[in-house]
């Protein structure tokens, strides 16, 4: 009965929290109320007892992606006015998008109503059992080949990221340590003789 009364209490907060994101005027309020979605949703992970996704989910997105896109939504000057021009022809396709994900949601929770077959509940493995350790000798073990492709696209969306975003500049003043290094005395330092200046009496 516990487990169902914090399930419901951190449901109706994240579905409060997600229609924030999406309602709300100030860029910087809907990223605040998607980190409280995304603590909310490792709430309900933690209920399923997947305590990896749900620390994943907080050190990932919200100690990581979230905190970066706050400080770039705070430093930017984003132009409110502009940005909600297009809302109303986005909402047609927005809305189709949502109805699609309702459909899917219906069908999913109301599957006895519809005549398909639940998935048998899974056994209890005891106390001694980590989910953690079972998603780590699946992932190095039967999906060992897929995670090492993921890693390398990983890899190669980074590096591409940064390649297609590095721009040399002319007029970029920077010092070379190695020509530094080389040089000589002679060089450095310009010995220049001026003829003396004799005060008039």
């Amino acid at each position: 009965m516990f487990e169902y009364t914090v399930f419901w209490i951190l449901a109706v907060i994240l579905v409060i929290a997600a229609g924030c994101v999406i309602f709300m005027r100030n860029p910087v309020h809907s990223a605040l109320f998607l980190v409280l979605s995304f603590f909310t949703a490792a709430g309900l992970w933690v209920l399923l007892r997947a305590e990896f996704l749900a620390i994943a989910l907080v050190l990932v997105y919200v100690g990581a992606v979230m905190v970066l896109f706050l400080f770039v939504v705070m430093m930017l000057d984003i132009n409110l006015e502009r940005l909600r021009e297009g809302f109303w022809s986005y909402l047609p396709l927005g809305g189709a998008v949502g109805l699609v994900m309702v459909i899917e949601m219906v069908l999913v929770l109301g599957r006895r109503y519809f005549g398909a077959q639940a998935l048998p509940a899974p056994a209890d493995p005891g106390s001694g059992y980590s989910n953690t350790k079972a998603l780590g000798r699946l992932l190095y073990t039967d999906y060992v080949y897929p995670f090492e492709l993921a890693a390398v696209l990983l890899l190669v969306a980074i590096v591409a990221a940064i390649a297609l975003t590095l721009r040399k500049r002319k007029d970029t003043k920077y010092q070379d340590p190695a020509k530094q290094i080389v040089v000589r005395r002679s060089e450095r330092v310009r010995l220049v003789s001026m003829p003396a200046e004799k005060k008039d009496a």
